[in-house]
């Protein structure tokens, strides 16, 4: 019957318009805890967004992987229920649960149906302030994210993303997996598991935020009841990371018929003034898919990959401006060539007006789109907050697009887009194609 019931809702949300004007409210707990809410009483169910600031990278020295792992018990059993009777519970109440996390942050998501949203968090408040920990599902657990390190080792693309973080950041947390080593996790005890949960699950970075059928009143007291027993406090966050990327190229050995490329170089904060210019630029030179100048340069006009982009990676205590392309051994040497060119050519040229009214016409368009469903932009919420955004931010977005100007990006291309301090990171067998020992 549950099921039936998640079923109907998903069709209902999904027949909802897609829609940027959302009225949000904050909410604060008569214990002092702030979320976003936005009431939607047209269908009965509640989506909560938590998160906590800091997330990976706040593994404590030699214990890398000790949040990742803590993360994947958080739903193998909860106070008086091991992980089977916890996992039947969230069954019979239809109860939906997922617990991620990154290196800057946790991520827990809860759906769950008004007419039994008590029992449901109450469950979900288990899980936060008395997870079992048992030994069975810990080493069942480790041997998944044991499993999960041993496949990532025999991946050209993790092997590219793990090498290129560890030349850009060295010892810093970014430098490493969130999954740890295989020594690392092999080592960990359930008394590390214990630690990391309170080393990053404190009152002090929570963000939430939730969307649907629940007023500000019901979500106060909710939030006390749900959040207000975990510690005060948490760990130190991690001091600011020294980006130590130079330009130039480095061969990672591997056998396999194409080489996987990662590319970069410092990128630029979130609230740099010249962000928004920057975000359009990127939409141009490399994130507007087939529509971008990389993917008509090296694969439309010279056939050199299928597929090629890049972002700008903007993250707590650092900046990274990235892309990535696969080719073939014999052809990854032209390809990279053809990267820094089209780099260097933005970076003194900039962007045609038919090119930026192009890009600003889908980046605003396009926006609207991702808020499709109570889930989605209770996720949006809590990103804001954890980003530092304010309320009217969804509001204002796209106005900041709309006033990117020509001479907003030629400044921004030649401060940002630096084609001699690209590296380039390549795991393959490229031909012709030395590294420089990095």
């Amino acid at each position: 019957m549950m099921r039936l019931i998640w079923v109907a809702v998903a069709a209902i949300t999904l027949a909802l318009p897609a829609r940027a004007a959302v009225d949000i409210k904050e909410v604060t707990s008569p214990g002092g805890i702030t979320a976003w809410l936005v009431e939607e009483h047209s269908i009965p169910f509640v989506a909560l967004e938590i998160r906590f600031k800091g997330g990976a990278s706040l593994d404590a020295p030699g214990k890398r992987g000790a949040i990742n792992l803590m993360t994947g018990l958080l739903e193998e059993g909860a106070g008086d229920l091991d992980a089977r009777q916890f996992a039947a519970r969230a069954e019979e109440l239809a109860a939906r649960f997922s617990f991620d996390v990154y290196d800057d942050t946790m991520m827990i998501s809860a759906s769950v149906l008004t007419e039994n949203r008590g029992e449901a968090l109450g469950l979900l408040r288990s899980a936060l302030i008395e997870p079992r920990f048992d030994e069975d599902a810990v080493e069942r657990v480790r041997a998944q994210v044991l499993s999960i390190i041993g496949s990532d080792a025999t991946d050209p693309n993790e092997i590219a993303d793990m090498t290129f973080n560890q030349i850009a950041f060295g010892d810093h947390p970014y430098g490493s997996s969130l999954n740890g080593t295989l020594e690392s996790v092999a080592a960990l005890t359930r008394d590390d598991v214990v630690a990391a949960k309170d080393r990053l699950m404190a009152r002090d970075r929570i963000y939430v935020a939730a969307v649907g059928d629940i007023t500000a009143d019901e979500l106060g007291a909710l939030l006390d009841d749900l959040l207000g027993a975990l510690p005060e406090t948490g760990a130190k966050l991690p001091d600011r990371a020294e980006v130590g990327l130079t330009g130039g190229v480095t061969v990672v050995p591997f056998d396999t018929p194409q080489s996987v490329v990662m590319f970069g170089h410092e990128g630029i904060e979130r609230f740099d003034d010249d962000f928004f210019p920057a975000f359009v630029l990127n939409q141009v030179l490399g994130g507007g898919g087939f529509s971008s100048r990389l993917m008509a340069e090296v694969r439309k006009a010279r056939g050199l990959t299928y597929g090629i982009g890049s972002y700008l990676v903007p993250m707590d205590h650092a900046e990274l401006y990235l892309g990535q392309f696969a080719s073939g051994n014999n052809r990854v040497s032209e390809a990279i060539d053809v990267v820094r060119a089209e780099w260097a050519k933005a970076a003194t040229e900039g962007l045609t007006e038919e090119e930026l009214e192009r890009a600003k016409t889908f980046l605003t368009g396009a926006y609207p789109l991702r808020f499709d469903g109570n889930a989605t932009i209770a996720g949006i919420l809590a990103g804001m907050q954890s980003e530092g955004l304010p309320i009217e931010y969804i509001e204002t977005r796209n106005q900041q697009i709309e006033a990117v100007t020509l001479e907003d990006i030629q400044r921004v291309a030649t401060r940002l887009l630096r084609p001699d301090d690209l590296r380039f990171v390549v795991v393959g067998q490229p031909e012709g194609l030395e590294g420089d020992g990095l």
